[in-house]
């Protein structure tokens, strides 16, 4: 098996991903169950494990997610007149 980390074909730990996420290994595991992060059970006795590629694109997904909650908020405290680009600006930074 390849060794070199972004290889698609590496399966991460649930361990791995929550150092990477930091967050716990139930943590990890709740993301796979909720269908999150793409994960599937490999061995005898079966293991987690999870597609490097599934947590790219989950943290993708929370960055897009911030990135929109952080618009929602700066168009709550700004003015319509002030969003339209007229008026006066009632809190200027």
């Amino acid at each position: 098996m390849p060794e070199h980390p972004s290889d698609p074909a590496r399966l991460l730990t649930p361990a791995q991903v929550g150092e990477m996420l930091q967050v716990t290994v139930d943590e990890v595991l709740a993301l796979v169950l909720d269908g999150r992060l793409s994960g599937m059970r490999v061995g005898s006795p079966a293991q987690w494990r999870v597609t490097p590629d599934s947590v790219e694109a989950y943290l993708d997904d929370q960055a897009e997610e911030a990135r929109r909650i952080a618009l929602w908020r700066e168009s709550n405290a700004a003015s319509f007149p002030e969003l339209w680009g007229r008026g006066a600006v009632r809190r200027p930074d």
